[in-house]
């Protein structure tokens, strides 16, 4: 008798949690059956806290259940205790600890949405697209993501050995030494006469950083600035209020993005303002298969509007908005509440963006290790009458040296190919453009 009330009150006390608008929009034999399955979970609940061989606390109970709940709706609602959600409120302030890797669960395994610049993921070589398998020996399979997560974290300087899975190859081991992750989301340097900017993930500081950065393009090369370089590859997402203040930098006017919730009347829009701090100079954008989410948003306003070329592969193809509802005294939920839509009303939501240009990353090798034999060079050979250098002669500063013994030859740097064909459209749009005008 005393479990059949307990569960009564449990499930009544489970009723009254839920939001007005549910009860108001259910016909009263929905809400029936909404009692007969709360009392049918209040009688698990009980018989699981009586009969259970080892006695569990009614919170691991009711976490867990609330984590099942969320997690089975979508790979991106989850349950948030108390200690998470400090953790996850100093992510987004830009500084953690653990390894830098962005991940999302899919088929049961964890599965790297990106690694952050300059962690311990990154600098190890694990790439976006890569799954986990194992964490020091210990299978994830079955493990929701936010366990995952949870053991990924730990002392700073502590090791952990997790197993990769990466298409192509067998499984291998990575051993990682945990660190204090500070995220500096926005980078930039000058190439040439274009500004090249790389948002790392959109966290409360990235606009503020993309303004800095522009402020320098100005400052260092004023007119003769011809082009931006906005790199969002490897960008997992972050922040909505971020992605639609980036895109709006860039726009002077239209709808940036659109959220699409379950009633017609939480439907949002966002607009830009007039101002774009790039001038209207010509964009590239560079997104890959580790672009996701925000990253998505941006890339996919401004080629709406044919305010940037978007070059690279593939996005990840997240098209969801998750709201994050605080649960005074315990913790917060991450709901999925919406879909986002690009400005011409495309939802990339498993499909990603594609690109304008379809590039991958590729190693340059020069065909031409050695300077050959020219027309200059043939005995008997005509003189330029624009050159002065003596026909047969080579130029000092082309001449080439022999290698002394023992001297070290000086390594190649390694080229980012995508960066590079994004520079030269940048270049050869500058050089028409400048053409047309005489």
């Amino acid at each position: 008798m005393k479990i059949r009330v307990v569960s009564a009150v449990w499930a009544v006390c489970l009723l009254m949690a839920l939001p007005a608008w549910a009860e108001g929009s259910a016909p009263s034999k929905n809400k029936e059956e909404t009692y007969r399955l709360l009392n049918l979970f209040g009688d698990v609940f009980e018989r699981v806290r009586s009969d259970y061989v080892e006695a569990p606390t009614d919170q691991d109970l009711i976490e867990t259940a609330i984590s099942g709940m969320l997690e089975a709706l979508d790979p991106h609602s989850s349950y948030l205790n108390a200690k998470n959600f400090r953790k996850m409120k100093v992510e987004t302030r830009g500084e953690f600890g653990g390894l830098g890797i962005e991940v999302t669960l899919d088929r049961g395994l964890v599965k790297v949405v990106s690694p952050i610049d300059d962690t311990p993921a990154f600098l190890a070589g694990v790439k976006a697209g890569d799954y986990i398998t194992h964490l020091d020996g210990e299978a994830v399979l079955g493990m929701n993501l936010s366990e995952a997560v949870e053991k990924m974290r730990g002392l700073v300087g502590s090791d952990l050995k997790i197993t990769l899975r990466r298409e192509g190859s067998e499984a291998f081991d990575v051993i990682l030494t945990r660190a204090i992750i500070k995220i500096q989301s926005v980078r930039s340097r000058i190439e040439g006469n274009i500004g090249y900017v790389r948002v790392t993930s959109f966290t409360e500081q990235s606009y503020k950083g993309l303004v800095r950065a522009m402020a320098k393009f100005d400052a260092e090369l004023g007119e003769r600035l011809r082009g931006i370089v906005l790199d969002l590859r490897n960008n997992p997402g972050g922040l909505l209020d971020q992605a639609v203040a980036i895109s709006d930098a860039f726009l002077d006017k239209g709808e940036i993005v659109s959220t699409r919730a379950r009633r017609n009347e939480d439907t949002q829009r966002f607009n830009a303002r007039e101002g774009d701090l790039a001038h209207g100079l010509p964009m590239v954008v560079l997104v890959n298969g580790g672009s996701a989410s925000a990253s998505e948003i941006v890339a996919g306003a401004l080629q709406d509007h044919r305010r940037a070329i978007i070059m690279g592969r593939q996005t990840f193809g997240k098209g969801s908005v998750q709201a994050i509802i605080a649960l005074p005294g315990h913790g917060a939920m991450r709901l999925t509440t919406a879909r986002y839509f690009t400005p011409s009303g495309r939802s990339i939501q498993g499909k990603g963006i594609t690109p304008d240009i379809n590039i991958e990353q590729s190693l340059v090798e020069s065909l031409e290790p050695s300077r050959g034999r020219r027309e200059a060079d043939l005995r008997g050979a005509l003189a330029n009458p624009d050159d002065p250098h003596k026909p047969g002669s080579v130029p000092a500063e082309t001449s080439v040296r022999p290698q002394g013994e023992g001297e070290e030859v000086p390594k190649e740097v390694p080229q980012d190919y995508q960066l590079m064909r994004a520079l030269d459209l940048l270049r050869g749009i500058d050089l028409y453009a400048s053409q047309a005008v005489q």
